[in-house]
């Protein structure tokens, strides 16, 4: 059974793409279109990965969950030992109720709220990853008033060039993310001050899809730099939060393997330690927090063609899928794979793939060679990552179901929503 290149889990069988043993025609059957279509095997194979590049080393793996954060893949992560990466009260919330260990979990994120501060505190998070010198005043402020220490490391900004999207990017001197690196030891002194925090380490993240190994080796020298500085001051780094990143295959990129990335780190890391005189075991804990590496290549959004139309020299596949469903490319431009679930040997056309959602953005890809026919399913590919999780209800229109594929059984992990959930909140005025 032919797999699609670099999506081992999706193959053609008997000219129909399947998700490891179920073909995705049965699928749109059974459970309608749009649909988000994700493999176990996937996403274990992926863990299975980082876990066996960090074996043997004090190391957590985090989930970064705003890249998909349905309970059932929190609850798959949980039970192989994940931590968690979260950047809100509502992400904590979802790892909780997906069997998430507390101590596990990292709350990252440039504007935590005082509520969400407390909510953290209470559940007894492993660190907080603080962006500003007023977060660590607001935080200490927030642990002090329950009687609790806050755990903490300061997200770094090192001002290295990540070589991705402007919107992805996190570690220049401009964005919005972390403390600069030139005010970071001021920063430190101030939290070793405050009464109700402890310092545990240093965090890091440079941005997303990076494909390459020196952006993130650039941005580990300057966090070991800094750590060098704060040994000397007495300011004790027990962990090393190097934050995550690593791109995976949409189109024709050749991202470092998720081993060779780590192994590259650890080789610098372990070579610095020994420098200090240390052996590698007495190193600090390193961290990562992964999200698209993770997910990003296990899952697909399954979509039927509705309407075939030609303007002038262009011909357009209307879909039941829409910007609101997969926001990437409208937002970035971002390139996803399209391909005929059910391939035929008809006459191909150069296609833009759009959605009915009323704005010229609303595109899923343009310039697409298929042969297509009305009522045809289409498999957007590379859409594990930031696809659900970005989707929106804009037209007020209803996201469509998640499912987990496990083999040849079909599991599902989110209902379809229905119009009336959508403005069941809401009221109208009274008469006056």
């Amino acid at each position: 059974m032919p797999a699609i290149a670099n999506l081992p889990a999706f193959a053609l069988s008997g000219n129909t793409l399947h998700a490891e043993g179920v073909a995705l025609t049965d699928i749109a059957e059974r459970f309608g279109t749009p649909t988000w279509v994700y493999s176990r095997s996937a996403i274990e194979s992926a863990w299975s990965e980082f876990a066996q590049a960090t074996q043997g080393r004090r190391a957590l793996v985090c989930f970064a969950i705003k890249a998909n954060s349905n309970l059932a893949i929190l609850d798959l992560l949980a039970r192989h030992g994940a931590g968690f990466d979260i950047v809100s009260g509502g992400e904590l919330a979802r790892v909780l109720a997906a069997g998430g260990d507390p101590s596990k979990i990292v709350f990252s994120g440039v504007g935590k709220s005082r509520e969400e501060m407390r909510q953290a505190l209470a559940a007894g998070v492993r660190c907080f990853n603080v962006e500003s010198e007023s977060e660590l005043v607001q935080l200490d402020a927030v642990a002090g008033s329950l009687g609790l220490t806050a755990p903490i490391s300061l997200r770094v900004n090192p001002d290295v060039d990540a070589g991705t999207h402007p919107y992805i990017s996190t570690g220049l001197r401009d964005n919005k993310f972390g403390i600069a690196h030139d005010r970071a030891l001021a920063a430190y002194r101030q939290a070793a001050q405050l009464p109700n925090l402890r310092i545990e380490g240093i965090d890091c993240h440079i941005g997303s899809q990076i494909t390459e190994v020196e952006p993130f080796l650039a941005a580990l020298d300057r966090v070991l730099d800094l750590t060098d500085q704060l040994a000397a001051e007495g300011i004790v780094i027990r962990h090393l939060d190097l934050g995550g990143g690593l791109g995976i295959t949409y189109r024709d990129e050749t991202p470092p393997a998720r081993g060779a990335m780590l192994a590259a780190i650890f080789e610098r890391i372990d070579a610095w330690v020994v420098k200090r005189g240390l052996t590698p075991a007495e190193g600090p804990e390193v961290l990562f927090e992964f999200g698209r590496a993770m997910v990003g290549n296990a899952g697909l959004l399954l979509t039927r063609v509705e309407v075939l139309k030609r303007n002038g020299d262009r011909h357009f596949a209307v879909v039941d899928a829409a910007m609101n469903d997969l926001m990437r490319p409208a937002m970035y431009e971002a390139w996803h794979d399209i391909v005929a679930v059910a391939p035929t040997s008809a006459p191909a056309e150069n296609y833009d793939i759009v959605g009915p959602v009323c704005e010229s953005g609303d595109w899923l890809g343009r310039d697409r060679q298929l042969a297509l026919a009305e009522g045809d399913l289409l498999a957007i590919l590379s859409a594990g990552a930031y696809g659900m999780s970005m989707s929106s209800n804009y037209n007020t229109r209803t996201r469509g179901a998640e499912v987990m594929v496990d083999g040849t059984a079909v599991h599902l992990v989110r209902e379809r929503e229905q119009i009336a959930d959508l403005f069941a909140g809401e009221h109208r005025l009274p008469a006056r």
